[in-house]
């Protein structure tokens, strides 16, 4: 099957609700994968043109799963292999309700999906060992994650304030009753 006829039935067989499939319910064979890619800014690629039409980026979105370091596309009778080079979503915009240790963080992701900041949907900030840059992420579901956008970790950074953890300070956010450090307070 080529890659055209698997993504053409891979959308045939998309759920027609609201929200994220139950992916993690589906068990289907493996099919192989194809040429399709999520870059680190978020667009979609389907042989290596861009998805221009964001209804369908956001019906990929809700089939997206993580096995392991390996991302698919799943449908109740099909799994097929999709490359992602960051994460599956970027977080493009926070608001925030409340403030201090009450606050809500509220991010909406390039696939327009609704995440709070909370136990269940962490903040966690990777330093790159080499450039020392730091890369916030949300979890938005699952496993699955959105790289969040610099000028959504900009403001971030406005909001932090120092709380000491372990005998060191560090800079952190809090939401929905959470702390979540953001780096060391220098």
């Amino acid at each position: 099957m080529t890659d055209s006829a698997k993504a053409n039935d891979l959308l045939a067989q998309l759920p027609k609700g609201k929200g994220p499939a139950p992916v993690h319910l589906w068990n289907p064979d493996f099919c192989g994968n194809i040429d399709m890619r999520i870059a680190r800014d978020g667009t979609w690629f389907y042989q290596g043109t861009p998805i221009g039409r964001k209804p369908m980026v956001k019906l990929f979105s809700n089939i997206i799963r993580r096995d392991g370091d390996e991302y698919f596309l799943v449908t109740p009778v099909e799994k097929v292999g999709i490359t992602v080079d960051d994460a599956p979503f970027v977080a493009v915009t926070l608001d925030v309700q409340g403030q201090g240790e009450s606050q809500v963080l509220c991010f909406t992701t390039n696939v327009d999906e609704q995440v709070e900041a909370g136990l269940e949907h962490p903040l966690r900030v990777e330093i790159d060992p080499v450039t020392q840059e730091p890369a916030p992420y949300l979890r938005v579901r699952t496993n699955l994650e959105a790289l969040v956008h610099r000028n959504a970790f900009y403001q971030l950074v406005e909001l932090a304030v120092s709380r000491p953890i372990n005998g060191q300070n560090w800079l952190g956010v809090w939401s929905s009753g959470v702390f979540f450090p953001i780096g060391l307070e220098p």
